[in-house]
């Protein structure tokens, strides 16, 4: 009897997978360092990405809440007025004198709403609910009476012809419409701008009852 051999395989053994090499993990302190300053790097590129002057709709929503405001007053004087002639025994050139007079007011009323609240703090209380202001765009500040004056009077010029004067808002770099430029004025979003606290006002002392 013959001895069996068995046959061998002529092909090279396969190499070895390579073995990735393991990744340090960053140290503790640098992965700290860099998650607490993710919120802050965040922030802060929300804030430079947004303007500091308040855009086409908010303004529109102020203004709405003005007139809304401007009419609500208006007609109630109105109504009252209204109605104590009604009971009076008023003649009918007097009567009509006294209308006249109160269209005057009604228009008056409405001018001097928006001159008073743009020339002392810049915020009408739309604005103020929107939190945009009103700024002298050289100074920074509310701009003085006949500037806030002057702006009243120039609006209407934004809204001919088919508001194309509303609507340089969209192009303009600082947000400002027609008569914006005209007045020299500019309406600034202080969403982020503290309330302002009066300085006249003394705080209480803690353990003190009112």
């Amino acid at each position: 009897m013959s001895d069996f051999v068995p046959p061998v395989d002529p092909s090279p053994p396969a190499p070895p997978a390579p073995v990735e090499p393991r990744r340090a993990a960053p140290p503790a302190p640098v992965a700290r360092a860099a998650a607490a300053a993710a919120p802050r790097l965040a922030a802060e590129a929300q804030a430079a990405s947004r303007s500091p002057y308040a855009g086409l709709a908010t303004r529109a929503l102020a203004f709405e809440t003005d007139a809304i405001v401007v009419n609500v007053v208006g007609w109630a004087v109105a109504g009252i007025v209204t109605l104590g002639l009604s009971l009076l025994d008023v003649p009918a050139g007097v009567e009509d004198t006294l209308l006249a007079l109160g269209a005057l007011g009604g228009v008056l009323w409405s001018s001097g709403y928006f001159v008073f609240f743009w020339s002392t703090t810049g915020q009408t209380p739309g604005n103020r609910l929107l939190r945009i202001r009103v700024l002298d765009a050289r100074t920074g500040s509310p701009p003085r009476a006949r500037r806030a004056l002057l702006r009243l009077i120039v609006l209407p010029l934004s809204a001919v012809p088919l508001c194309a004067g509303f609507l340089l808002i969209l192009v303009d770099g600082r947000r400002r419409a027609l008569h914006d430029r005209i007045a020299r004025t500019v309406v600034a979003d202080v969403a982020d701008e503290p309330e302002p606290v009066r300085s006249d006002v003394t705080p209480r002392r803690a353990g003190r009852s009112p």
